[in-house]
């Protein structure tokens, strides 16, 4: 059975579908970040009510904190936090380069501080397949080599090309099947900062590969969002129509439906759980910011017509008296709303592909999502 199945397309943008051990997801699709085992804040029950059907884990959290033998011993990620659906763990090359501080970067791998207990350990495109392997997700991401920005003259080539051998090693030792005995994707990630012709040369030499899908990675690091559009509109052509695209780590609603223009596919991002901890939401109608005190008295819903499980029971003005409170609700109430959002907006997105409307969509809804509400 095929990981992906392209549906529909729409110019470039596309409408499939993601087929696991684990179930199906529709693209395009957002997945919610559980760093740690966990969507902070809300239950996998009520990820699952707010539409959300694939969710993401850290290999590098996860190794240092319970460690992979520990998930192993109790079933696996998808068995210890109760998630039936999808998952996908990241490789953990991210976090070593952004927490532990000092770090060195060899051919073999990256020596890092634990940021927990401040230990010496190496991460190797090896250990990160043996932890992926253990944990158990359906998509699993090669171990990659991230510069620290601004990268020096050379780095982005040498960091790119590196990656590249890196995927080599993590395709020759991922075992076939998890240790939970399910089938397990390896995606490739395409590098190359903001240099075209490095991200041209890495997005071929993947290609060559065949693998079951192509992450593009190394964005909303600072980059303006027409370089962004530049680097997405420069890479997806180069990829192959019969696997999945996934960008990492990009997550403004606008974002994402230029991304789905330019053929993106998949989409993760800690921004609408991160900003519902600090009182904002996402609606079709714009940003609100539900600490203002214009919300005070309000007895509307969040998103008038919304059908998640925050709109449906709750007013702006008790959202508002939670966070201001700072009870723990408010912020989940939030968090609700906003997966819903996301998970509506990738939705409306895959039906307006299938109708041959999508130009139609981003028109309508782009300059509303991206601007300031009540």
């Amino acid at each position: 059975m095929s990981l992906f199945t392209l549906h529909a397309q729409d110019g470039a943008a596309r409408a499939g579908l993601l087929a696991t051990d684990h179930g199906t997801a529709q693209t395009p699709v957002f997945m919610a970040v559980g760093t740690q085992g966990t969507v902070k804040g809300v239950t996998p029950h009520q990820v699952h009510e707010a539409g959300i059907r694939v969710v993401l884990g850290n290999t590098y959290h996860l190794m240092v904190r319970p460690g992979a033998d520990t998930v192993a011993h109790l079933g696996g990620l998808h068995a210890m936090a109760r998630w039936a659906g999808p998952m996908l763990t990241d490789s953990g090359g991210f976090q070593v380069f952004s927490l532990s501080g000092t770090n060195r970067v060899s051919e073999q791998g990256c020596l890092f501080k634990n940021h927990l207990d401040g230990r010496e350990e190496m991460l190797t495109p090896e250990r990160s397949m043996e932890v992926q392997h253990k944990l158990g997700a359906d998509i699993v991401m090669q171990l990659d080599d991230v510069p620290g920005l601004p990268a020096p003259p050379g780095r982005e080539a040498d960091t790119m090309r590196r990656s590249v051998r890196w995927l080599d090693r993590c395709r020759a030792a991922l075992p076939p099947l998890s240790a939970q005995g399910r089938r397990q994707h390896l995606f490739g990630i395409v590098q190359g900062g903001l240099d075209l012709a490095l991200r041209r040369e890495s997005a071929t030499e993947l290609v060559r590969r065949d693998l079951p899908g192509y992450a593009i990675g190394g964005l909303s690091v600072g980059e303006t969002k027409h370089e962004m559009q530049g680097v997405l509109q420069a890479v997806t052509p180069l990829l192959p129509p019969s696997q999945p695209r996934y960008l990492m780590g990009v997550g403004f609603p606008e974002d994402l439906l230029n991304a789905i223009a330019c053929g993106v596919d998949m989409f993760d991002c800690v921004l609408p759980t991160r900003v519902a901890r600090h009182s904002m939401v996402f609606t079709w109608s714009g940003r609100l910011r539900m600490r203002n005190a214009s919300h005070t008295r309000s007895g509307l819903p969040l998103e008038p017509g919304c059908t998640c499980y925050t709109c449906r029971n709750f007013s702006r003005g008790y959202l508002r008296h939670l966070l201001m409170a700072e009870e723990i609700l408010g912020m989940t109430l939030l968090t609700i709303h906003n997966l819903h959002f996301y998970a509506a907006l990738t939705a409306g997105a895959r039906e307006a592909i299938v109708a041959g409307r999508y130009a139609a969509f981003v028109a309508e809804h782009l300059p509303r999502v991206a601007g300031k509400g009540d």
